[in-house]
């Protein structure tokens, strides 16, 4: 794990980035802040009332020196704020509303990010994913050509690495969302020296079971050679197709992939929760994520279940996928 992020924070040496941090007023959050700054890797942006995280840092006997601080009520670009939210939600938003929906830290947050006052966001430490990632939605929207976010797991075990995706937002996704998620986990495999080779999985290796759940499987892989013809990607597999050399021998000879898989793209949110929590509780495999995929600029969200820690790699995290 140290590996991993020694590897980030090499890149971010000399090129801090500003991620916000919407709940100043957490404990975690205040920690994780003044521990970002001190490095001088990311200027942590905090959204809170000054003296009130001041009192709460003297609490906690941590210094905000290099923190800055930005309290929404009172914000000098409050008002060009509103027109530009207004602008990017066309009609489906009145000044009113908008200037209401902004005092909300995720929603400011995240228009700091749009507006290039701050280049990504992390937030879910005091707020559900629908908080974090509805903001996302509306105001920084999904890249083009990608319809849907998608939330992938770094899977670390020493000098092991591997990408699970969709294991955080998307429920049952058609063969064009599975197409995409490959693409964009190919993407952040990349992120972190992972030569992507994407298997997509099933309960069938190359056509041995035949159903509406392994077609569907079967045309994203269509789909994304398609799209992407030089990325090494097959499938349909099962996972030890996809993963040990000789059953990939038995059950898939001509296959692209040949137990060499290093990202594993799940048919289905259900598949993909159950089977990260596996590799991390059976496997000793450390989780890193959920990191959020396929958004114009980095927002990612936390687990209210996290710690300082948490906080701090995904920040990390979040400031790498801004430099790329």
């Amino acid at each position: 794990m140290s590996n991993l992020f020694d590897t980030l924070r090499g890149r971010l040496a000399g090129n801090a980035k500003r991620i916000v941090l919407p709940e100043g007023s957490d404990e975690r959050i205040l920690q994780a802040a003044s521990k970002l700054a001190a490095e001088g890797l990311v200027q942590p942006v905090l959204v809170g009332e000054r003296s009130e995280l001041e009192q709460k840092a003297e609490q906690l006997n941590i210094t905000l020196n290099k923190v800055e601080i930005i309290n929404p009520n009172g914000y000098p670009e409050f008002d060009e704020m509103v027109a530009s939210f207004v602008a990017r939600r066309k009609g489906k938003a009145t000044e009113e509303k908008a200037r209401q929906l902004l005092l909300d830290e995720n929603y400011f947050g995240t228009m700091l990010v749009y507006m290039g006052k701050a280049d990504g966001l992390v937030s879910g430490a005091a707020h559900s994913t629908a908080d974090t990632v509805r903001p996302a939605l509306q105001i920084i929207k999904t890249k083009p050509g990608i319809k849907k976010t998608s939330g992938v797991f770094i899977m670390v075990r020493e000098d092991e690495k591997y990408v699970f995706a969709d294991c955080a937002i998307n429920i049952a996704p058609d063969s064009q969302d599975l197409a995409e998620i490959a693409l964009a986990s190919a993407e952040t495999a990349a992120l972190f020296d992972i030569d992507p080779r994407v298997a997509m999985l099933s309960f069938s290796t190359k056509g041995s079971a035949k159903s509406e759940e392994t077609e569907k499987v079967a045309e994203a892989v269509k789909i994304a050679k398609e799209l992407k013809p030089e990325l090494t990607l097959d499938g349909e597999f099962q996972f030890d197709a996809a993963f040990v050399p000789s059953v990939a021998k038995a059950k898939a000879p001509g296959a692209d992939i040949q137990g060499d898989a290093n990202v594993f793209v799940f048919p289905g949110l259900e598949a993909g929760n159950i089977g990260y929590k596996i590799a991390q509780r059976l496997g000793n495999f450390d989780a890193v994520g959920p990191i959020l995929q396929g958004l114009n600029q980095p927002v990612n969200d936390l687990s209210r279940g996290c710690d300082t820690d948490d906080v701090y790699k995904l920040a990390i995290i979040t400031a790498a996928q801004a430099l790329a």
